[in-house]
């Protein structure tokens, strides 16, 4: 495989991240500086700032994300979720949940697990709690349901249930960037809070914002099963 692709399975890194490492000559391969893209097998010798590479622990987390930090493993960006979390070990966000937005949001060091998520976002549920500016009549859900054109595209159908006059839950089976901030808009409202509650079958249950935990064992074998579906 190729070594950025190995560093990201081990647990060490992204692939993107990656390439800035071996562009620092931390990474070694049987003698020699490594180069980005570079063929590698699991027997050869790799090195990393002298040391051998090990496979690390799988890690996998769901995370109540409060409303002003952003998704991104970016240090630089104030506010990054990395930063805030402050864990002892390397993880990155399965997608994404905008800036304003609280609720759940999954991190990981498996990127192949990650990129199973990702490529199936637009086949799988995600659950949000919306609540819109003023109270909104019976057609409003209608619509939202029935799909809404937002100038990036057409919307899937979708499931919407009113919880009061002016908050009601949505699932998506779709990922268009602000996605549901952008319906509510084009049917005449704007967004006062927007939580995510489940993605798949995980869901925030006994987390406050901005606690986090590890996902159960069976959390983790029913999440591969979907993924597979």
């Amino acid at each position: 495989m190729r070594i950025n692709k190995l560093l990201s399975n081990y647990g060490y890194c992204s692939r993107k991240e990656a390439n800035v490492w071996i562009e620092s000559n931390r990474i070694h391969v049987n003698g020699s500086p490594a180069f980005p893209g570079q063929w590698v097998e699991e027997e050869d010798d790799i090195l990393l700032d002298g040391e051998k590479l090990k496979k690390k622990e799988k890690i996998y987390i769901a995370f109540h994300k409060p409303p002003g930090i952003i998704c991104t493993r970016d240090e630089s960006v104030e506010e990054n979720i990395i930063s805030f979390l402050h864990l002892p070990f390397y993880i990155f966000p399965v997608g994404r949940l905008d800036k304003e937005s609280e609720g759940l949001i999954l991190l990981t060091n498996d990127g192949d697990w990650a990129n199973e998520i990702l490529s199936s976002e637009n086949n799988h549920e995600k659950e949000y709690l919306v609540t819109v500016d003023r109270p909104f009549k019976e057609q409003f859900l209608q619509d939202l349901s029935s799909g809404v054109d937002i100038r990036i595209g057409q919307t899937r159908p979708c499931t919407v249930e009113k919880v009061s006059e002016d908050t009601f839950r949505i699932i998506l089976t779709q990922g268009l960037n602000r996605q549901i901030r952008r319906m509510t808009r084009a049917l005449g409202y704007d967004v006062t809070a927007l939580k995510r509650r489940r993605i798949l079958n995980i869901t925030w249950e006994g987390l406050s914002s901005g606690q986090w935990r590890h996902l159960l064992e069976d959390e983790k074998s029913t999440l591969r099963m979907v993924l597979k579906e």
